[in-house]
């Protein structure tokens, strides 16, 4: 029993063969960059469930050289219109939260003008 040692591979079949490699990655690479903008896409449109977005028809937006997706609104709304009962009400995908809780601050007399000394006396009187 030989073992033959198989030769190496030319360069140029190696070049081919990374060639295609890259090719193969920067389609996945797209291809998930697209879907993760659809998915933020949906989530702002208020899409309930997101495999809402296996109904959608991905060729139909196409990414920029700056890696953003073209069309990816005009299929949501699309998608609304065709498919109502995917959506409830569209949110921000930026949750705000409220300023903090504090009361405002009372005008000083000293500041006030005369009349409305004379008011904010009358209305501290009335409470008491």
């Amino acid at each position: 029993m030989t073992d033959e040692i198989s030769p190496p591979p030319s360069p140029e079949a190696r070049l081919l063969e990374l060639e295609r490699r890259l090719t193969e990655q920067e389609a996945t690479h797209q291809a998930r960059l697209v879907q993760s903008e659809l998915k933020s896409h949906a989530v702002r449109a208020g899409m309930v469930d997101l495999d809402g977005l296996k109904l959608l028809d991905a060729s139909k937006v196409k990414l920029t050289p700056a890696g953003e997706v073209e069309g990816a609104d005009r299929l949501m709304t699309d998608l609304r219109r065709a498919k109502p009962w995917l959506f409830h009400a569209a949110n921000s995908s930026t949750p705000a939260t409220p300023p903090p809780s504090t009361p405002p601050a009372a005008k000083r007399a000293t500041t006030m003008t005369h009349d409305e000394w004379q008011a904010a006396r009358a209305e501290l009187l009335r409470r008491h």
